[in-house]
């Protein structure tokens, strides 16, 4: 299998869901972070390697996919992604593309590079990440993430429909308050005080950690999952069902 974003929080927590599952795992990142942990996991007797990607660029992605795919991976993982605080009024053209560019044509250019390949083994899962900002939500000052985390959505649906018929499963997941890098990011993203503020409107009463949205993850990629796709699965105690 093959995860983008996976030198940080939600990638590199399924780095190790799947490492330690027995899947052979490719790590990916823009960040040499992505090294240290495929590092990690080989201490442990995994098979783990890393490439580095940026998601932005088609031939970095079709060349690391190609170099590393064989028949075609069992499951595709595309985490990359950033987030850059912004009112929508001061939002520069060039900043709406570029994480467009990375949240949504990045996740894009993996699965499209590595879907013929699995069309031809008859099989496999891709597993695209979302945000509750894209699918239930909306998120100020980050049109543009938001947007973009929409867009991921209504990928992961077509996708399931054109490439059903060849065996290829297509889903999404929704975190929604997750302890990463990115939302103790004060600068673009909440920030710890707010973030552990955010814990009174979760109905577990508590933000979630990087570990439990990979283990949905882990779930939509593997056999348990076999006849489910299309779907987007929210991972996020709760919060989006609470009323008031």
């Amino acid at each position: 299998m093959i995860i983008t974003g996976a030198g940080i929080g939600i990638g590199a927590a399924c780095a190790a869901a799947f490492a330690r599952a027995g899947y052979r795992t490719v790590l990916t990142d823009v960040l040499d972070a992505g090294e240290s942990v495929a590092a990690s996991l080989r201490e442990e007797g995994h098979d783990a390697v890393f490439h580095r990607l940026d998601v932005t660029s088609t031939d970095q992605v079709r060349a690391v996919v190609e170099e590393s795919q064989g028949d075609g991976f069992d499951a595709v993982v595309a985490n990359a992604g950033i987030a850059r605080r912004r009112a929508f009024v001061d939002l520069e053209d060039a900043e709406w593309e570029n994480v467009l560019d990375v949240d949504l044509q990045g996740e894009m250019r993996v699965f499209r590079a590595a879907a013929p390949a699995m069309v031809r083994r008859g099989g496999g899962s891709l597993v695209a990440l979302s945000s509750v900002s894209g699918s239930t939500y909306g998120w100020g000052e980050h049109a543009h993430y938001s947007a973009a985390k929409a867009g991921v959505l209504g990928l992961a649906r077509a996708l399931a429909v054109e490439l059903g018929p060849h065996g290829v499963r297509a889903n999404a997941v929704a975190p929604g308050f997750i302890r990463t890098a990115q939302s103790l990011d004060d600068e673009h993203s909440m920030g710890a005080a707010a973030l552990d503020a955010s814990a009174s409107a979760v109905p577990l009463g508590r933000v979630g950690d990087p570990a439990e949205v990979a283990d949905v993850v882990l779930f939509l990629a593997s056999e348990a999952s076999r006849y489910v796709t299309g779907q987007v699965l929210v991972v996020d105690g709760g919060l989006t069902v609470r009323q008031g």
